[in-house]
């Protein structure tokens, strides 16, 4: 993965939002991510369903990526495809074993450029959200946004074992750092403690950080 010369504007390239809502008749939260990418909307859409072109960016994905197919994404969660309307949205279920929670990418024209809004709705888990807050997911995206970003301005493949070490380098510290803090304000604004907040920020820095020998002496 290309060196970042400054990890936190790439970061700020992510606007981030967190809402509370619900799903059959269970609390939910939910983690909004938008970024503008200057490509056309037909361009985006096609590195985001193409299973010949999405591992160029985030992992193979196998099955039927049409409304009712199950898909699998390599050593990540899986799902059924719920909505697809090219090239403007479609709605998958996240299911990684018995948990499930449901992912959107919306795409939209702006100018020459076209903006993505993520939309990933979760379960309530309080035990989890006090420990992580929303960066635990939010921050997962925020990396395969910006590895998308990288493919699309080259069109090549984001090397999968650097975007795996990218975190652990000084400049994807940095990136963690700044995405985990707006992930933390972003809860504040939707009425999380500002304090318990900003400490699961932090715990979600060193979650992400944590290098092989780290978790080893943990």
């Amino acid at each position: 993965m290309p060196m970042l010369t400054d990890p936190a504007t790439v970061a700020g390239l992510v606007v981030r939002e967190v809402r509370t809502g619900s799903r059959d008749g269970g609390p939910t939260r939910i983690a909004v991510a938008r970024r503008t990418y200057a490509t056309d909307q037909a361009d985006l859409w096609d590195a985001l369903t193409n299973a010949e072109r999405i591992p160029r960016w985030f992992l193979p994905v196998s099955g039927e990526l049409k409304v009712g197919g199950r898909y699998q994404a390599e050593g990540n969660a899986g799902g059924v495809v719920e909505e697809c309307e090219e090239p403007r949205r479609f709605a998958v279920t996240w299911e990684m074993g018995p948990q499930v929670s449901w992912l959107a990418i919306g795409l939209s024209a702006d100018g020459a450029g076209t903006v993505l809004e993520l939309t990933h709705e979760m379960p309530v888990a309080p035990e989890f959200w006090d420990q992580y807050g929303p960066g635990a997911v939010g921050v997962g995206w925020d990396l395969a946004l910006m590895a998308l970003g990288l493919h699309l301005a080259s069109g090549e493949q984001v090397d999968p074992e650097e975007g795996q070490a990218f975190p652990m380098t000084p400049e994807g510290t940095e990136f963690v750092r700044v995405a985990a803090r707006d992930w933390a304000e972003a809860a504040i604004r939707d009425g999380d403690d500002a304090d318990a907040a900003r400490a699961a920020g932090q715990r979600t820095v060193e979650f992400y950080t944590a290098g092989p020998e780290d978790d080893a002496q943990s």
